[in-house]
C-alpha cells in the first residue's frame, strides 16, 4: 500500500513540473513573439505610398518616367484631350498673346494627348528639370539644335508625323492644330532612342493637414494674359469637390469627348520676366530668378514667393517650401510686367 502512495506522489510531483516546464516554456514563447512584433517598424500615416507630383495615396510605388507634353491652346485647338489626366500643367504666353501647356504625366496615362504642338527653350528647360521625356511636334531649327546640343530627351512629333504608332493626324481639325500624340506608344519609342523609361522621382511636398493652409477667400481668379485678342483664364472654387474648375476665354476647360472638366486643387500663379526675342513673337521666358507669387488651395489664396528648387517651381515663405493640397496643380506664369496685381484678380 505504501509503495502505491509513494508511486502515486512521485507522478504528482512529475505532473506538476512539466507542468510548470510547460508554462515557462509557453511564457518564453510568448515574451519572443512580443519581442518580434515590438521589432516591426511602425507603419504610419506619414509612411503612406503616394503619387510623387500629385501626393494622391497609391497602391504601389511607381517608377515610370514623366511624360511631358507640349499641348496647343489655340482657339482651334479646344477642347483638347487628356489634360484631366495630367498630374502638373505650367501654362506660359508662346508667341503672341497665346499660351501653350507643358503637361506631366506620371501617376495617370491617357491614351492620347494633344493637340500637340512645337517646343520652345523655356518649356523644354522645365521638362529637363523635372527630368521628363520632352514630347513635342516641331520647332525653330535653332531651337531644334538647342534641344539636340544640351542633350534633351526628346521626341520630336515631326519625326514621326502621321505615323499611327506615336503620333496621328485628325481629321476633324485642320494643321496645326490636328497632331495627336499616342501616348501609350512614348516608352516604346524612347526605349529605342536609349532613353531610360523608369526613375526615381523625389515627391513634391504636400499639406499633411488642412490647417497648414492659411490665407483670405479666394472663390473665384481671373487672369488676364490679354484682352485683346481675349485670353483670359478663370479658376472657380467649388467647396463640395475642394478644387478649382478652369474657364478659357469665359468657356469652361473640359475633355474633347468627354467633357469632364478639367480641375485642380492648386493653383499657382507666379509672374516671371518675359521677353520677346524674335519677329515671330517668340519669348524667353526666366524660370529661375523666382519672384511673387499666390497660391490658391481649399478656397483661400496666399501671397508668397515662388523659387525654382534643384529644377522645381515652388511656392515659398519665409524661406520654407509651402506644401500643395493632394492632387492636380496648374502653374500659370505670367509677365512681370503688368504682374500679378495688374493681370490678376481673385474675389471671394
Amino acid at each position: 500500500m505504501k509503495k502505491i502512495v509513494w508511486m502515486l506522489l512521485f507522478a504528482f510531483i512529475l505532473l506538476v513540473g512539466c507542468s510548470e516546464k510547460q508554462e515557462a516554456e509557453n511564457n518564453e514563447t510568448k515574451d519572443i513573439d512580443m519581442q518580434e512584433k515590438t521589432d516591426q517598424p511602425d507603419v504610419s500615416e506619414s509612411e503612406e505610398i503616394v503619387a510623387p507630383l500629385t501626393g494622391v495615396a497609391i497602391d504601389e510605388p511607381t517608377n515610370n518616367r514623366i511624360v511631358g507634353v507640349m499641348v496647343n491652346n489655340h482657339s482651334k485647338a479646344r477642347p483638347q484631350t487628356g489634360l484631366s489626366k495630367a498630374d502638373l500643367v505650367f501654362e506660359i504666353l508662346a508667341e503672341g498673346q497665346i499660351t501653350r501647356f507643358l503637361a506631366m504625366f506620371q501617376s495617370e496615362m491617357p491614351d492620347v494627348v494633344g493637340p500637340v504642338r512645337s517646343a520652345r527653350e523655356y518649356y523644354f528647360n522645365l521638362a529637363n528639370d523635372y527630368n521628363a521625356l520632352y514630347v513635342y511636334h516641331g520647332a525653330a531649327n535653332f531651337v531644334n539644335d538647342m534641344i539636340m546640343n544640351r542633350g534633351i530627351e526628346h521626341l520630336n512629333g515631326s519625326l514621326y508625323d502621321n505615323d499611327g504608332n506615336l503620333f496621328k493626324r485628325e481629321s476633324f481639325r485642320k494643321a496645326p492644330h490636328n497632331s495627336y500624340l499616342q501616348l501609350g506608344a512614348v516608352y516604346d519609342v524612347a526605349k529605342s532612342k536609349g532613353y531610360e523609361t523608369t526613375a526615381d522621382i523625389e515627391p513634391l511636398t504636400f499639406v499633411k493637414s488642412d490647417k497648414e493652409i492659411s490665407g483670405d477667400p479666394a472663390q473665384h481668379a481671373e487672369i488676364v494674359y490679354s484682352d485683346q485678342p481675349m485670353e483670359i483664364v478663370e479658376y472657380d472654387y467649388s467647396a463640395s469637390d475642394e478644387v478649382y474648375t478652369r474657364y478659357n476665354d469665359r468657356e469652361q476647360t473640359v475633355e474633347l469627348n468627354t467633357e469632364e472638366p478639367i480641375q485642380a486643387a492648386n493653383v499657382f500663379i507666379v509672374e516671371t520676366p518675359h521677353e520677346v526675342i524674335d519677329d515671330a513673337g517668340r519669348r524667353a521666358v526666366d524660370m529661375e530668378s523666382g519672384g511673387n507669387a499666390y497660391l490658391l488651395q481649399k478656397g483661400k489664396v496666399q501671397q508668397l514667393k515662388w523659387e525654382n528648387r534643384e529644377g522645381r517651381i515652388v511656392p515659398v515663405k519665409d524661406g520654407e517650401i509651402v506644401g500643395f493640397v493632394p492632387g492636380k496643380t496648374w502653374i500659370n506664369v505670367i509677365p512681370t510686367n503688368p504682374g500679378l496685381t495688374e493681370s490678376v484678380n481673385i474675389t471671394n
